[in-house]
């Protein structure tokens, strides 16, 4: 439990609530890929949102404006490079018109999407990397050097590419003994941890050698993200199928921090960090939940907020960075929710403490505009506006 009897949990974000957009406001028509691959399907920036569709005889995924809603007709343009289905998709931090893509053709493409989006299907890439034997599931872009990726494929291979050369800086092929299953850098971008599939955990120092533990009991896949104090969170299951969230310090694996025990479903449990709040979102493939927790510095460390449910199970979810959120209605992140055959916006909104007083503030600047007009002295007003605006009435 993650707080005491009688006593509740000081928080700001203890009334993040979820709302689903209008139907109008949702991609219709988009046909969701159907490969079995535990991955997101979808990544948006404030640009752009990409979907993994279906495609005959090779590997496409649809990259549409942001703005853009209703019906997404069969003849949109889209990336249709790959010879074999497209696997994951993650946009540049640096860069909000490249995007990376990785494909069971054993490739890794880079695509420069112009402004305002496709207008004819994009076949070339920019840059093509080959250098992985079996097909490639995972991408990931460095956080803080330019034109950095980093790739993982089914040959067990951990591979960091510069991009700007297409050239292969970084090769581990001996630190994984069975396929890889998720992949994350740090903060800073100085040290990866990965999920296996032989139940460990590793963090991996390129410059000085590798960590290995034992994180979840059970068979199912596994999933790391490094939070932003460099503590590791790990979702997984138990060796009854239960389903795990566990907190990890990344300097000592030996034990974790904090494990809750979830359910006993059997879907892979999804994690999207947002590092300026320190909260932390479940979606669970297959699932009609979005589960979103806080992590703080205190005991037990991992503290549940609520969930968001709906009718429909998500077949992937996308994260949109903070930069694209609506600051004006109090928007702190927003994910794209694929159906079968629609993307769905939901938005996580903090309430304002009281509506009322926006109009108390407008009502007191103008009034300390009608006493700046006629040179008299405002100290007193000045102290009542800062007051109510660092939200301390």
């Amino acid at each position: 439990m993650s707080f005491r009897r009688g006593v509740v949990r000081q928080s700001k974000f203890r009334h993040v609530f979820a709302q689903a957009w209008k139907a109008e406001h949702c991609l219709d028509d988009v046909r969701v890929t159907r490969v079995t691959w535990e991955g997101p399907l979808c990544a948006a920036n404030p640009k752009f949102i990409a979907v993994i569709v279906e495609a005959g005889g090779g590997g496409a995924f649809l990259v549409l404006p942001l703005a853009k809603s209703g019906r997404v007709d069969q003849s949109t343009p889209s990336v249709c490079g790959h010879a074999a289905p497209v696997l994951d998709i993650q946009w540049c931090p640096h860069d909000d018109n490249i995007i990376a893509s990785a494909s069971e053709d054993c490739t890794v493409k880079i695509w420069q999407i112009p402004d305002g989006g496709l207008t004819a299907p994009m076949t070339e890439a920019v840059v093509t990397l080959e250098g992985h034997s079996k097909r490639v599931g995972i991408v990931a872009w460095h956080p803080t050097a330019l034109n950095i990726l980093l790739t993982a494929g089914c040959d067990n291979l951990l591979c960091v590419w510069d991009v700007g050369t297409g050239e292969l800086v970084y090769q581990l092929g001996d630190a994984h003994p069975d396929l890889i299953y998720s992949v994350s850098w740090n903060r800073e971008g100085s040290v990866i941890c990965t999920t296996c599939k032989d139940k460990a955990l590793r963090v991996i120092d390129p410059r000085r050698g590798t960590v290995r533990e034992k994180a979840h009991e059970g068979t199912r896949p596994m999933r790391a993200v490094f939070l932003a104090d460099g503590k590791i969170l790990t979702t997984g299951f138990s060796r009854m199928s239960e389903r795990q969230l566990a907190l990890w310090d990344a300097r000592d694996l030996s034990e974790p921090m904090a494990v809750q025990e979830m359910d006993t479903s059997n879907g892979v449990l999804l994690p999207f960090y947002d590092p300026d709040t320190n909260m932390v979102y479940l979606c669970g493939k297959g699932d009609c939940t979005i589960r979103y927790f806080e992590v703080t510095d205190e005991s037990p460390y991992v503290h549940f907020l609520s969930l968001h449910s709906s009718k429909e199970p998500q077949r992937g979810a996308g994260f949109l960075s903070k930069r694209g959120v609506d600051v004006n209605k109090c928007e702190i992140a927003r994910f794209y929710k694929l159906h079968e055959r629609k993307v769905e916006p939901i938005s996580m909104t903090v309430p304002r403490k009281d509506d009322q007083l926006s109009d108390i503030l407008t009502e007191i600047r103008a009034l300390r505009a009608l006493v700046l007009a006629q040179g008299h002295r405002i100290d007193v007003l000045e102290r009542q506006v800062a007051r109510i605006e660092d939200g301390d009435v």
